[in-house]
């Protein structure tokens, strides 16, 4: 399980970013049969994690209006998506829900990006 290989370097890097500058957020709808699978795989351990202590979980029902503080985020064809934003702005997004270990790995990938940008 990818879950668990995080390493200690990316876990400082993670811990180092500033408290809830960042979000992630989940686009979903009804009927998303993704949706359902994330929810079960990740939804329950992903508030206990570090990347939710960088970017806390937000959730947006693509069947109801989008919210006024995202409206400059661009369309969103698939879901789940998930869009992680720094200060809102869109530094990255995962379209679907590839498995639970891809998504980790990914999540990992956007949150360095925000690491990286912040150290240049």
């Amino acid at each position: 399980m990818m879950r668990n290989l995080i390493s200690a370097t990316l876990l400082a890097a993670v811990l180092a970013l500033p408290l809830c500058a960042q979000e992630l957020v989940m686009f979903e709808e009804k009927g998303c049969m993704w949706c359902v699978r994330w929810n079960q795989e990740i939804a329950p351990i992903y508030p206990l994690t570090p990347e939710a202590t960088v970017a806390p979980l937000r959730r947006v029902d693509l069947d109801a209006p989008m919210p006024d503080d995202l409206d400059h985020i661009a369309r969103i064809a698939y879901t789940p998506t998930f869009v992680l934003l720094d200060e809102g702005r869109e530094v990255g997004r995962i379209e679907g829900y590839p498995g639970e270990d891809f998504f980790w790995g990914l999540l990992g990938l956007l949150l360095d990006r925000i690491q990286e940008q912040g150290s240049s």
